[in-house]
């Protein structure tokens, strides 16, 4: 009967801890929990947390409903920028530590640990070819012994990884290889030519990490230098070629990203060919209607475009005149401002856009209150009797401020006298210099 009840206790310990992940952040102050989440192809299923104690521990017990795969461990808000992927085989625990000097690194389980060997093993190579091309060496027995050390590196980890998760990954990092001398110039084509070849696009496991985004923005950004709009055309162009009929969701998440990288760099040519060529008809197909919405409010939105239109009231001797932007006529420049009485900077701003009115008798700006409630607004737009004032309750989610795309305050938007958009200034500064 005590073997019975020693037998009975036994069972949930193999159903509800089967395998755990453990590990340390320092400094231990910097961090409050770690969130795991189960990464899919398209999207990442929350699973659990665990509280980071005072020396920086914590521990996720990983049940048997826990099955192999890609998942996260999220540490801080922004969680899309601060994550970092594990493999999980459903054969082993894993331990990690993780600092803001080091970085991550896995002192248990042989599938993160042999990923991660890997990566640094090629990088070391990886300095060497950087180094050999940065001196303008011309010894070619330095070169091929270089790639030979590179290819010695990728077939002895590809032997170590068969059977293992890791190994999907390694031979998609597959490099290139030359089999004869090539100058730095030939070199770099070559490998931009054959940086993708040996993805599987299809691969769920690759499309479930990050791998895929990594890899394609480093093709993208980071294999030519001096890139022009029409390579960055070229470039997106032969992503899609390489994703060929991958999943549908794959493409629109990767192209998004780039979109996206494109918009906030200021680049709206790039930005709309994308959309204009491949995002908008994917997105519409796969009934993506956030997405569309946003690619379709960017291109309303950009330098040349006629502004939006909203109705707004005018005050004149007295008496109250409703109308619009665009029938609007009573200067030669309009300046539109999306604010907020709670929001510091535009507080600090708005006192210098008021100063520029004195010289500047042909603009008339447009100041619209992004708020929750209507009180600290009325009391705000007191010191500005000059603007023509609209209030935008629901901040973030009003109807002028959606269709103008605005994701931050203060925003500011110059128009000419036919309400066509000709400036976006970033801030005060570059309005100052705009107007000048």
């Amino acid at each position: 009967m005590r073997y019975l009840f020693f037998f009975l206790l036994c069972i949930p310990l193999s159903l509800f801890s089967q395998h755990s992940i453990n590990g340390t952040f320092s400094p231990a102050s910097d961090y409050t929990y770690a969130f795991l989440y189960h990464a899919t192809p398209t999207s990442s299923d929350y699973i659990d947390r665990a509280q980071i104690d005072e020396k920086g521990n914590f521990s996720i017990a990983l049940d048997s409903s826990v099955t192999a795969g890609i998942y996260k461990i999220v540490y801080a808000l922004p969680p899309e920028e601060n994550n970092f992927d594990l493999i999980y085989n459903g054969k082993e625990s894993i331990s990690l530590t993780f600092s803001t000097e080091k970085g991550l690194e896995f002192t248990d389980s042989n599938e993160n640990k042999l990923w991660s060997s890997y990566t640094n093993s090629m990088d070391m190579v990886n300095r060497t070819i950087s180094n050999y091309y940065t001196q303008e060496s011309t010894d070619e027995k330095g070169f091929h012994d270089i790639f030979k050390t590179l290819k010695d590196t990728q077939v002895a980890f590809e032997d170590a990884s068969k059977g293992t998760m890791a190994s999907t990954f390694i031979k998609a990092n597959t490099p290139y290889i030359p089999e004869l001398y090539e100058d730095v110039s030939t070199y770099s084509n070559n490998l931009k030519r054959t940086f993708l070849s040996n993805i599987d696009f299809s691969n769920q496991l690759l499309q479930s990490s990050d791998f895929l985004v990594d890899r394609v923005l480093a093709y993208i950004f980071g294999m030519t230098a001096n890139t022009t709009n029409e390579t960055y055309k070229a470039d997106v162009d032969y992503v899609m070629a390489s994703i060929d009929e991958g999943s549908l969701d794959i493409k629109i998440m990767l192209l998004e990203m780039v979109w996206s990288r494109f918009k906030n760099m200021d680049n709206p040519e790039v930005a709309n060919y994308i959309s204009d060529t491949y995002l908008m008809e994917l997105s519409k197909t796969g009934n993506y209607l956030s997405l569309t919405e946003g690619l379709i409010t960017y291109q309303n939105n950009q330098i040349g475009k006629k502004a939006q239109n909203f109705d707004l009231a005018i005050t004149e001797n007295g008496e109250t005149i409703t109308t619009t932007l665009h029938d609007l006529d009573i200067a030669d420049q309009y300046l539109v401002i999306f604010w907020s009485s709670t929001c510091g900077h535009c507080l600090d701003e708005l006192p210098k856009v008021k100063s520029i009115l004195d010289s500047k008798p042909n603009l008339k700006v447009i100041a619209i209150g992004l708020e929750e409630e209507a009180e600290g607004w009325q009391k705000a737009v007191s010191d500005y009797t000059d603007f023509i004032h609209l209030l935008g309750l629901g901040k973030w989610d009003n109807p002028i401020s959606n269709a103008y795309g605005v994701g931050a305050t203060p925003t500011y938007v110059l128009l000419d006298t036919n309400k066509t958009i000709i400036a976006k200034p970033y801030d005060f500064e570059a309005l100052e210099k705009v107007l000048e």
